[in-house]
């Protein structure tokens, strides 16, 4: 038995966000088990709704020693009831990474030595059990940070085409788009034939994915966005669509859209509006306020929250392993991610360096190497 480090969030009863570095035991695999030396994690804002929670971080207090430091912070009392179930629980995090397997219990020593992606918690720690057959071997030549972000991002942005079909609609609209997340997501759609709107917030944003090969890519802060909008969607045929921003209009502005494109070739008026089914799933919290939706959108709509973890439950191992196959054929190409700085454990927990990744800004991804 070895020991490691592993990175910890806690929330007190008290109302204090607490992230430390500790010291824990490293056991031998069990059988069907293997011990990942993890070298790449990246920071998701889904890990950071773990990490920091509701917390202030104007409030962020720095103590402990350069190679076991620790970060304080307070959670706004009005914050607080969100977090009620995880209180006084010191709580690890990371949801994917990438390393070299150590150690392997009986069953499991083919992947001795190799390097090997997974999923399921704990990642920001130097070392990572997993159970083998959640474990994706990497192709030869690609390292772990290659294959760090092989998980949340691509199957997520496989699952928008999947869930698309399986609802039965044939054209998508995603926001926040030039994200990692959202250049993966324009290349799949090309590959596929798929018709995607881009929503974006910046004309340099606009410039990425069009330099992609994205034919519709629409700037929300420009005067005719909107009617911009209607234009795409009656092109296309998009009835479905996957925003990240989640708070604000955003959401409502598509169902609206959709609504008065689907109109556009209404042969008959009715009082219920368009009787063809627009759905808007909410995956990100980018934005924090609440969702606004509008009477606007006609009577045959729904939006919902969407997550990864449920659409594979729902979509069953045949389908799961189809989309690691594709992730890990195309890991180098398609789903290629980019950081803007690789980090250790220690460095994660400065102040500094915490605000400028939990900005969760476009362009900007940080990777955890634990063996840094």
């Amino acid at each position: 038995m070895t020991t490691g480090l592993e990175l910890r969030s806690k929330i007190t009863s008290d109302g204090k966000l607490e992230l430390s570095l500790e010291e824990v035991q490293v056991p031998e695999p069990a059988a069907g088990q293997v011990v990942i030396r993890v070298e790449g994690s990246p920071l998701n804002p889904s890990d950071l709704g773990l990490l920091t929670g509701p917390a202030d971080l104007s409030t962020l207090v720095a103590g402990g020693t350069a190679e076991r430091p620790t970060l304080t912070a307070n959670i706004p009392p009005e914050r607080r009831a969100m977090v009620a179930a995880r209180l006084d629980e010191s709580m690890p995090v990371g949801n994917e990474g990438a390393g070299t397997v150590i150690a392997a219990g009986a069953g499991a020593e083919a992947l001795l030595g190799k390097t090997v992606a997974a999923l399921g918690g704990s990642m920001y720690a130097t070392h990572k059990i997993a159970p083998a057959a959640a474990c994706l071997p990497l192709p030869d030549g690609a390292t772990a940070a290659d294959g760090a972000s092989c998980f949340v991002n691509p199957l997520t942005a496989l699952s928008f085409p999947e869930t698309m079909r399986m609802e039965g609609h044939k054209a998508l609209v995603h926001t926040a788009a030039a994200s990692n997340l959202g250049q993966m997501l324009v290349k799949i759609c090309q590959a596929d034939g798929v018709p995607l709107v881009n929503i974006v917030r910046s004309a340099e944003q606009v410039k990425i994915l069009k330099d992609l090969g994205a034919q519709y890519v629409l700037d929300s802060t420009t005067p005719t966005f909107k009617a911009d909008l209607v234009d795409a969607l009656a092109e296309t045929g998009a009835t479905i669509g996957f925003d990240a921003l989640g708070g604000g209009p955003m959401a409502g502005d598509i169902l609206a859209a959709m609504e008065v494109a689907l109109n556009r070739t209404a042969t008959t008026y009715s009082r219920y509006g368009s009787a063809t089914h627009k759905q808007v799933y909410i995956y990100g919290g980018l934005d924090l306020r609440p969702t606004e939706i509008g009477r606007n959108v006609g009577l045959s709509w729904g939006t919902g929250g969407y997550l990864l973890t449920y659409f594979l439950q729902k979509a069953g191992p045949e389908v799961m392993g189809r989309l690691r196959a594709r992730v890990a054929a195309e890991l180098k190409t398609t789903f290629a991610s980019h950081y803007t700085a690789e980090i250790s454990l220690a460095e994660a927990l400065n102040p500094d360096t915490l605000k400028a990744y939990s900005r969760k800004a476009t362009g900007e991804k940080y990777l955890i190497n634990p063996a840094k």
